[in-house]
């Protein structure tokens, strides 16, 4: 989810990484979110926080880890904002959204796997409404302002910005703060603590895009055009 300055790199490195940092990024997101519904005895409020803080903390590891071979994207909707304001080249999108959900899916499995749950599953979680899909469209845009407004600062800062902001986003938006269109159809696919029905997800990824629409006045342009790809 970091902005894309490192985007020159071979593009098999690069699209492995995106695939390989998103499988990571929903093995956390769903896995926490199986062990802290296991464990919360019910407590809804408590399971959300686990599953937030332990969405928050692997993101801090994945987007150092992940940063120097892609930029650690792990979102269409940051790739497309990158794309956008000439910081990756268009070619570049295609391959990187497919790693970036074929990731996603692969992480659901695994996290499957690991908690001794059916592989395939259809969530039946309902998130519908018109509070949750302006909260979608709002925890895009914010995330998108973070990634760019930290650009200035030293890289590191940029991968504790959107943790931080991603688990707060958690708890101050109606939906909790998908923010990414991977992510949301990946956790259609789970039926647990994290999922969201099927039906509901086209909504919820519309709102994304808007977000980004509405972000993209803000994003500004990388410094100097160093960050551009031809």
């Amino acid at each position: 989810m970091t902005t894309p300055a490192t985007t020159c790199h071979a593009p098999a490195q690069a699209v492995a990484a995106e695939f390989v940092a998103t499988a990571f990024l929903l093995m956390a997101i769903v896995g926490s979110g199986i062990m802290a519904q296991r464990l919360a005895g019910g407590n809804a409020a408590v399971a959300l926080l686990a599953n937030a803080i332990a969405t928050g903390g692997a993101l801090v590891a994945l987007i150092l880890a992940f940063a120097p071979s892609s930029g650690a994207h792990m979102n269409p909707a940051v790739t497309l904002a990158a794309a956008l304001t000439g910081g990756l080249r268009w070619r570049t999108v295609p391959p990187y959204v497919a790693a970036q959900v074929a990731g996603g899916i692969a992480g659901v499995w695994l996290a499957h796997v690991m908690f001794d749950l059916p592989v395939l599953q259809l969530s039946a979680q309902v998130r519908h409404g018109t509070g949750q899909w302006v909260a979608e469209a709002i925890a895009t845009f914010g995330l998108l302002a973070t990634i760019w407004g930290c650009r200035a600062h030293p890289a590191p800062v940029t991968a504790f910005a959107v943790a931080a902001y991603i688990t707060g986003a958690y708890w101050f938006t109606a939906s909790t703060s998908f923010a990414n269109p991977a992510v949301t159809l990946a956790r259609s696919l789970t039926d647990s603590f994290a999922g969201i029905r099927p039906a509901d997800a086209p909504a919820f990824i519309l709102a994304q895009f808007v977000g980004l629409g509405l972000a993209l006045p803000l994003l500004r342009r990388p410094a100097g055009g160093t960050a551009h790809c031809r």
